[in-house]
């Protein structure tokens, strides 16, 4: 009798340890903002919508589906597909032409938002009721799809139109760094007075352009956003997805603010290898004993600097995936270079959102003096990140 009872014990305490080891389980699984349509679909009840999307719109945990096609088998009006740079499957280049056309698997429009037409026009979201905001950010400044949210946005608050942000993680979120965008430096790679790694997903920074009145106008946008469930900034997200052509991995996000700054310069960063921004060089044994020959690649980079070239740098590919934002590669290579302000290309001042680093880095400035001068901006930047947080 005891042996029956202890038996039926175990039974059931066993049962219990795996009820509670399963709800553990569900309650870690991250679901992006595109994962939970009981929250947004009867906000698109019989509404017409426009999906801004791309390659990294997926419902991760329904089979990888397209956001898109999602949508159709739900019988959500989709009227219209608007796409950034890099196109509706994530194949173009950085900086390459993305033209209208039309999405051969469901026969929607493609509308491209880059280059001559980044913020929709009046008569191209007209016949919308709402349009679905859905991109995967890796967290810093310059990364061009949270400049096409604010284009975005600012035509929906002038159109009178609703705009739904589908949140995801940001992969940098877990902190806060670089140089703050100084006034007058706006541009499509920074048009926000925040820094580098901003530490924020596209839904906080979204609630910070309305906020802080940071549309033309100050106008607002009507915006919604559908947050990321089971997710906070502390806690690492690997993508599904590779955001654009030329980050084709964690490692590779996780070094990007850091190494973009190399496209400000005459270095490579590994445009035409498989390995972009993992790696810095440049055509001159000087640079380092790793060596790498950057070549035309379809679909990553069909011209890329210093091509068919032997470049002699430095291979970042055994980096710690718990890198954060640093100057020590961009001054390594800078000191190296002996070549002071030929160094630097017309772009720099432009990626790094002011003329101050430039100008520091010519003076002789280390990193640390470099980085005392942005104390105070980050300080009075974080106050104001905490105000928009959600996670």
């Amino acid at each position: 009798m005891k042996k029956a009872i202890y038996t039926a014990f175990c039974l059931c305490f066993l049962t219990l340890v795996g009820l509670a080891t399963s709800s553990f389980a569900q309650q870690k699984t991250i679901l992006t903002g595109a994962e939970r349509p009981e929250i947004y679909l009867p906000l698109l009840e019989n509404k017409k919508v426009g999906v801004v999307g791309n390659q990294t719109s997926i419902l991760v945990n329904q089979d990888r589906k397209h956001l898109v096609d999602f949508l159709l088998e739900q019988n959500v009006q989709v009227k219209k597909v608007f796409v950034p740079e890099h196109g509706f499957r994530g194949t173009a280049d950085a900086g390459e032409k993305v033209d209208n056309s039309v999405d051969a698997k469901t026969g929607l429009p493609i509308i491209s938002l880059y280059g001559n037409n980044k913020k929709p026009k009046p008569e191209q979201i007209k016949d919308l009721d709402v349009i679905l905001f859905d991109l995967q950010d890796v967290g810093t400044r310059f990364f061009t799809y949270i400049s096409t949210m604010h284009y975005v946005m600012e035509a929906c608050a002038e159109q009178g139109k609703m705009i739904l942000i589908l949140d995801r993680p940001n992969p940098n979120g877990g902190y806060v760094d670089g140089p703050m965008l100084k006034e007058g430096f706006e541009s499509f790679v920074g048009m926000h007075p925040i820094p580098v790694v901003h530490g924020l997903t596209v839904g906080e920074l979204a609630q910070m352009i309305n906020g802080e009145g940071w549309l033309k106008n100050g106008i607002q946008a009507k915006l919604e956003v559908i947050p990321v469930a089971n997710w906070s900034h502390e806690m690492p997200y690997a993508l599904p997805v590779k955001p654009s052509p030329n980050l084709p991995s964690d490692l590779a996000i996780k070094l990007y603010p850091s190494t973009c700054f190399f496209e400000g310069t005459v270095m490579s960063l590994g445009r035409g290898t498989y390995d972009p921004f993992q790696m810095y060089g440049y055509p001159d044994p000087k640079f380092g004993d790793f060596t790498f020959t950057p070549v035309s690649i379809d679909g990553m980079s069909k011209t890329p600097p210093h091509q068919n070239k032997l470049c002699y740098g430095v291979d970042l590919r055994n980096e710690s995936m718990d890198h954060q934002f640093t100057l020590r590669y961009l001054l390594d290579a800078y000191h190296k270079s002996g070549m002071k302000e030929k160094f630097f290309n017309n772009f720099f001042n432009t990626l790094a959102g002011t003329d101050e680093l430039k100008n520091q880095i010519l003076a002789g400035k280390t990193e640390q003096e470099i980085r005392a001068s942005w104390t105070q901006g980050l300080e009075a930047y974080r106050s104001l990140r905490a105000q928009y947080l959600i996670y």
